[in-house]
């Protein structure tokens, strides 16, 4: 089977590798960046060669229509300015997909062009959203009623350094997302907005201690998939983070209005990526963190239950690939050999909590995961 990966990033570059290791695969992967197509290429195991390279300008819908339809299974992985317009590229080959772009647009406008195509494209399958939305969606379908839902989650070093104390395995602008948009929760039945990064509180994680979680727009399709009258997503960041995001933003170095510097027209956005990219990114060989905690709880049979999931993952050492990229990346793979599997053969826009009201394919994605070091801890009250 020819599965093509777009985008060779720091977690498109693992996925085709992971999909490399299956032998019933046929993996290329394709990027505008030849330097960052030499770097996956060389990091295919001696035992396992034949990574396929194609140098694309994936930002041309045309160009991405033309270049998949030789493919079998499309993985769409580039940055999420570009996403919504590639996805459609995809599906209008008549190409079944799995996406982990994290667009802002509207998945579902894409519904009818996907079913029409009879293109089963899974949406948002990282970590989170992703993992999370399937195991919410996977409770939800065992409760009776679902009356509370809240989930955190983080990316972090392990190594903190001064000024902020984080890296990111996405490009700064997608990160930067989750600062400047608005924030929604569920509270009462009734949608809440508040701006990101309010709310905030310490909480105690163990193997890692304390850190700080604030609102941000984590909810996505769950806010309309899933009925519960209390939902909330928050972001997990070392104590301190917060305040500086909140320094940059009031100040306007996230805007994406021009000004005027010495008669050049640029937006501050532009400039703040420009200088937080070397900072934030993450090195080959530095240790990431990936901290996650599910739990939703709601009646069975007229008794109170709690499902609650946690996640502590930590940069592979062996494959010398990071944690972030690995619980993002492998989601989407493992979903991947799910449809490949014939297993998931819903057709149209699917987003991950329509996995989990499958349980067969939840117990699919579980043990993928666990198969590559990615364990998700299961505790029923």
């Amino acid at each position: 089977m020819k599965v093509i990966v777009l985008g060779a990033g720091l977690v498109g570059g693992p996925m085709a590798l992971d999909l490399l290791a299956d032998p019933k695969f046929d993996v290329t992967v394709a990027d505008i960046s030849q330097p960052a197509l030499q770097h996956v290429a060389d990091q295919q195991p001696s035992a396992k060669t034949g990574l396929k390279t194609i140098v694309a300008d994936l930002s041309d819908p045309v160009r991405v229509a033309h270049l998949v339809k030789d493919y079998d299974m499309v993985i769409n992985a580039v940055p999420g300015f570009m996403g919504f317009q590639t996805l459609k590229a995809i599906i209008g080959a008549g190409k079944n997909v799995v996406d982990i772009a994290f667009f802002i647009e509207d998945p579902f406008e894409l519904d009818e062009l996907a079913r029409k195509n009879n293109v089963t494209a899974i949406m948002d399958m990282g970590v989170a959203p992703g993992m999370c939305n399937v195991l919410i969606g996977y409770a939800d379908h065992l409760l009776d009623e679902t009356e509370n839902i809240l989930y955190m989650v983080g990316g972090l070093p392990e190594i903190r350094e001064w000024p902020y104390e984080y890296k990111a395995v996405f490009s700064p602008v997608d990160v930067i997302e989750e600062y400047t948009r608005p924030a929604r929760y569920i509270e009462n039945g009734k949608l809440i907005v508040k701006p990101a990064l309010s709310d905030p509180e310490l909480i105690n994680f163990p193997g890692i201690g304390t850190l700080e979680a604030f609102n941000t727009d984590g909810l996505r399709s769950l806010a309309h998939t899933v009925k519960c009258p209390n939902m909330k997503e928050k972001t997990l960041r070392y104590p301190g983070h917060i305040e500086k995001m909140r320094v940059l933003r009031e100040t306007g170095f996230f805007s994406q209005e021009e000004i005027e510097v010495r008669g050049v027209r640029i937006k501050p956005m532009d400039l703040t990526a420009r200088l937080l990219f070397p900072k934030w990114k993450l090195l080959d060989g530095e240790v990431d963190i990936t901290v996650m905690q599910v739990m939703v709880e709601g009646k069975k049979e007229g008794k109170m239950m709690r499902y609650t999931w946690d996640l502590f993952d930590k940069y592979d050492a062996a494959t010398r690939i990071h944690s972030m990229a690995r619980t993002t990346g492998y989601s989407a793979t493992v979903a991947l050999r799910m449809i490949a599997d014939g297993l998931y053969t819903r057709k149209g826009i699917s987003v991950p909590e329509f996995i989990g009201r499958q349980p067969e394919c939840v117990a699919y994605l579980l043990d993928g995961l666990k198969d590559r070091g990615i364990v998700y801890r299961e505790t029923v009250v």
